[in-house]
């Protein structure tokens, strides 16, 4: 029984370490949404599902150093539905975040970012006027525009140099105008008309070169917010998938051991020895 006790003892301090990076996610998605992604309410439920398993793993460590069944029943108990809770968050970000990504310009390395190329429920979030003028303030107080200036010895780079800069796409959505508004190069965040309009884009009419306004009008920054927000959410949900089957094998294995527990305590053979026990020998020497 002590060395089933220690291998739960031992699988809950894993998991309680398991729990770092997901809690560590979820403040990452924290300082994103303060500074770039600015959608505020995502990260909370992956704090929440970090500090569960951290508080359900202490629960079950202690229950594994003082062998009480019931704090390591209760931790299998609450452990199945916080993996429940974290699968549910995997599948909804993934959900979510499916469709939608920048498209390659010619003779650019940088993206440019589409509203009409995403669809379901976090552009409707985003788009909602209430909202993105919360998120649009949010972008400009950033300085995320301020930041990508870059001057040489004084003088803005080169429009070469500028269209070969790998931008966010916040940056490329926000702080610069549509390619196909066929607009001139003047700065990174100044720019002028300088020939016909490709396609009949509305963004082209938002654009300003007042650094309080530029493009945090336009349907391209709503896009850039939203392949920023599918770009973290990625990142953080292969992350998620890791520990998730990490989870899984340590849950199972915590199940076994705590099985093996009660099959002592009720003096429970195991094996063949539960078999000779049902049917025992008619012979006798």
């Amino acid at each position: 029984m002590r060395s089933s006790n220690n291998l739960i003892g031992l699988v809950n301090f894993f998991t309680f370490l398991l729990s770092i990076p997901i809690l560590g996610g979820g403040i990452w998605l924290s300082s994103r949404a303060n500074s770039t992604d600015c959608l505020r309410f995502l990260q909370w439920p992956l704090i929440i599902i970090g500090i569960s398993i951290m508080v359900v793993s202490l629960a079950g460590i202690a229950g594994a150093c003082y062998q009480n069944k019931f704090l390591m029943w209760l931790y299998l108990f609450a452990m199945f539905f916080v993996i429940a809770a974290l699968i549910g968050f995997i599948i909804f970000a993934y959900a979510v975040t499916d469709k939608g990504s920048g498209r390659f310009v010619m003779n650019r390395r940088y993206l440019d970012y589409y509203l009409h190329d995403y669809s379901g429920w976090l552009k409707d979030r985003v788009t909602d006027n209430g909202y993105w003028n919360e998120i649009g303030s949010c972008v400009r107080d950033s300085g995320v525009c301020k930041k990508i200036r870059r001057d040489l010895n004084g003088v803005p780079e080169t429009p070469q140099m500028f269209y070969f800069r790998k931008l966010s796409p916040v940056e490329s959505g926000c702080c610069k105008p549509p390619t196909d508004c066929g607009y001139t190069y003047v700065n990174e965040t100044v720019w002028i008309p300088g020939g016909e309009m490709v396609g009949p884009n509305p963004d082209c009419m938002l654009w300003n070169n007042d650094q309080r306004l530029l493009c945090y009008r336009c349907s391209s920054c709503k896009a850039g917010v939203l392949g920023s927000l599918k770009k973290s959410w990625r990142k953080v949900s292969v992350i998620n998938i890791v520990v998730l089957i990490i989870l899984v094998i340590f849950y199972v294995i915590a199940y076994a051991a705590y099985r093996n527990i009660k099959r002592i305590d009720n003096d429970e053979p195991v094996g063949e020895a539960r078999m000779t026990k049902s049917h025992p020998s008619h012979f006798q020497i």
